[in-house]
């Protein structure tokens, strides 16, 4: 979502992200014309007329489950915000039996919150996850 109309966005997906990502981005960008939206998240400066880089994730429930905000000369990383989501989605699912450490991609080990882990993550992460 951005302060663009939605024929920049078909602009923008059409001649750059479908080039960064196959297919283009997977849902629909909206448009936040006059910055109402990027208001209530923080990310809207009514002085210039823009919104800050943000992604905020969601989950179906409404509740934020993750975020990041940007200053504009600073991108942001596609894939590690399909990771993300894929990893909130892996939690939800598992009605949070599972848990994913740092850097955690379909796939790959997953952990079981318990009050045994405490202390030993970094083995997990140490032998499944480490710099993949």
């Amino acid at each position: 979502m951005s302060v663009d109309s939605v024929f920049v966005h078909k602009m923008w997906n059409d001649n750059e992200l479908s080039k960064m990502v196959k297919g283009g981005v997977p849902f629909p960008m909206l448009s936040d014309g006059g910055g109402k939206v990027g208001t209530m998240y923080g990310v809207y400066d009514d002085e210039s007329g823009v919104e800050t880089r943000g992604r905020f994730i969601i989950d179906p429930d409404g509740k934020v489950q993750g975020y990041e905000v940007l200053t504009p000369p600073v991108g942001r990383n596609v894939s590690e915000t399909f990771r993300q989501v894929q990893a909130f989605q892996l939690v939800r699912e598992s009605k949070g039996t599972q848990a994913t450490p740092s850097g955690w991609k379909p796939g790959k080990m997953t952990l079981k919150p318990s009050p045994d882990l405490v202390g030993k993550v970094w083995e997990v992460w140490k032998t499944d996850m480490a710099f993949d």
